[in-house]
């Protein structure tokens, strides 16, 4: 029996009995009941594990963003620098390090790199002087 949704089938239960031939209106009407409960089952499931998923992505998100606010501000403070700066420093030092932000924000949050090197690549980086393009005929 197949087990759909609309015009999607998900599955099929497989219904076996004592008796071969084909199968009587009310059996297959109870068959028919028993797929589409089974359908349900699944369709919810799959739901709640989608769900889930996203509410732990969210989750890992939010706390990325947490420790990267906590590293700013140990790097403003620090560095006597405003956000926006203390927030380019920390990419800076990512990019130059090969880090991703997430990771250098949690070593500065946490005390494993100090301040001084993470600010001291922001620096570095601004007296870099900017690629020049063409400019457009």
């Amino acid at each position: 029996m197949p087990m759909r949704r609309r015009n999607e089938t998900i599955g099929a239960l497989n219904l076996f009995g004592r008796e071969s031939g084909p199968m009587r209106g009310q059996d297959i009407r109870a068959a028919r009941a028993l797929a589409d409960t089974a359908t349900i089952g699944i369709l919810e499931e799959r739901a709640i594990r989608r769900a889930e998923i996203l509410r732990e992505q969210l989750q890992g998100a939010l706390i990325s963003r947490i420790t990267i606010e906590q590293a700013k501000g140990v790097l403003a403070h620090a560095g006597k620098v405003d956000m926006d700066e203390a927030f380019q420093a920390l990419r800076a030092y990512g990019r130059r390090h090969s880090t991703r932000l997430t990771e250098v924000a949690r070593q500065v949050a946490t005390g494993a790199i100090q301040p001084r090197p993470v600010l001291a690549d922001q620096r570095h980086d601004k007296r870099r002087t900017p690629p020049k393009f063409p400019s457009p005929s």
